[in-house]
């Protein structure tokens, strides 16, 4: 048994402790911050993919259906010899991660883009770190913000902020709408709370597994009880959706969770958190090639902005 588990290190594992053994020991967190802006990268492009599919007839729950599915196949390839957690608090809080990452956390997003503006969408859900550095102040005081990361969060708050703008400085405040985006913010921050529990106690890849499964059971409820699964084979079958589909299920979820609660372990919550700011810069870059979506001097100001206060903020 003791071969084994030195044979099953990661590869993030393994890549993190040899870059730690060429600076003599020293801990080094420059690949899990690497690990992280690239996650947030590709996160930040699925927008450009899901607007493809929305434009090709399939609704929200359905994408996060197939894209879920296909993840949890391929993590199954890869975690499949633990079937359960050591205990049933851990398989509940596991079910919670798959509501709370997953099915509340992206019903409430697009919902939130029925009723509200996507700016204001985009701003409150950009909130995600203040919101996870809030929770993580009430229950864990080791992982409480200070002095510069606070100021560096504010500021890329405020640089994040700007790039979604870009040069439009008119928020029209829709209760229901702003309220489900900042629902979604909440959701993803009580998500990161409950790995920073587990993370010690399971692989990166089990709790991934798992986070998909409950994903895909809760969204379930949701077809039964209010809109039914489209299964419109025509349209699945056009290149645009299924390549788009197999991006956001093997490359955004399940590539891209697994390495975020890798990396969640490596940098710690508030850390790894504040670097989701990046993703609105991410997203208008991709809007702009793909798309064609003008970039305003706002939106360079507010890169320059938020870059420096991301900067600022992952550092202890």
């Amino acid at each position: 048994m003791k071969k084994n588990k030195k044979k099953s290190i990661s590869l993030f594992s393994s890549l993190s402790h040899s870059r730690n053994e060429k600076r003599g020991g020293v801990k080094v967190s420059a690949f899990p911050i690497l690990v992280a802006i690239l996650v947030v990268a590709i996160w930040g492009e699925t927008f450009v993919s899901s607007k493809v599919l929305l434009g090709a007839g399939l609704m929200p729950a359905d994408i996060f259906f197939f894209r879920f599915v296909m993840a949890y196949l391929g993590m199954c390839l890869f975690s499949h010899k633990r079937m359960w957690a050591k205990n049933w608090r851990h398989e509940l809080m596991l079910m919670a991660l798959g509501v709370l990452g997953g099915s509340l956390y992206f019903l409430s997003e697009n919902m939130a883009l029925m009723y509200s503006t996507a700016s204001n969408v985009a701003i409150l859900v950009g909130s995600t770190p203040l919101m996870t550095a809030l929770l993580l102040s009430i229950f864990y005081k080791e992982e409480r913000m200070h002095g510069k990361q606070i100021i560096g969060s504010v500021i890329a708050f405020v640089g994040m902020a700007l790039v979604v703008l870009n040069g439009q400085l008119v928020l029209h405040l829709n209760p229901r709408g702003d309220m489900l985006a900042l629902g979604a913010a909440l959701t993803w921050g009580f998500y990161s709370l409950i790995i920073k529990r587990l993370s010690p106690k399971y692989e990166a890849s089990f709790i991934t597994r798992k986070v998909f499964a409950y994903g895909i059971i809760s969204i379930v409820f949701y077809f039964i009880f209010v809109q039914p699964l489209q299964t419109d084979f025509t349209v699945l079958a056009e290149p645009k959706v299924w390549i788009n589909l197999v991006y956001l299920g093997f490359v955004a979820s399940m590539l891209c969770y697994f390495s975020w609660n890798w990396v969640l372990s490596k940098l710690g919550t508030v850390q790894a958190t504040n670097i989701i700011y990046l993703q609105s810069f991410f997203t208008m870059i991709v809007s702009h090639i793909v798309l064609g979506e003008r970039i305003t001097i706002m939106a360079i100001g507010g890169s320059i902005v938020l870059i420096l206060g991301m900067l600022l903020a992952v550092r202890k």
